[in-house]
């Protein structure tokens, strides 16, 4: 059977990134078929960056880096799954996670509120990508 992904409009399918020790999610993020190709090609984790159009290789900047154990796709094959061996941090905050903000429901008025968890920085980011 051949993996036939299914692009969006955009040419772009979402990419869930998880630590293959710990099943952990680490970064949601997306991929054209240049990136697919480089990932499987490479054992690397290859992403495409929307907001600045481009290409990028995970950890060319930080030096944090995704090494592929196995790639998954969902039953549409518009989506896949990358089950990474992770070097650092995977969030470019410097948190080994994006998801450290966990959503809490507030009692008083119903809203929700972000209350910081597994947020310690493994870098700088100032440093790092010199903002």
């Amino acid at each position: 059977m051949a993996f036939l992904p299914k692009f969006d409009a955009g040419g772009l399918v979402t990419c869930v990134t998880t630590d293959a020790a710990t099943g952990d999610v680490l970064m949601v993020a997306h991929m054209n078929d240049e990136a697919l190709r480089r990932t499987v090609a490479t054992g690397e984790a290859w992403y495409f960056s929307r907001s600045r159009n481009a290409l990028w290789r995970k950890g060319e900047s930080s030096g944090q880096t995704q090494r592929v154990i196995e790639m998954r796709t969902d039953c549409d094959q518009d989506a896949v799954w990358l089950r990474v061996e992770q070097t650092g941090a995977a969030c470019h905050t410097g948190r080994r996670s994006c998801f450290y903000r966990r959503v809490e429901r507030t009692e008083a008025d119903g809203g929700a509120r972000l209350v910081f968890v597994d947020a310690d920085r493994l870098f700088d980011p100032d440093a790092v990508y010199r903002k």
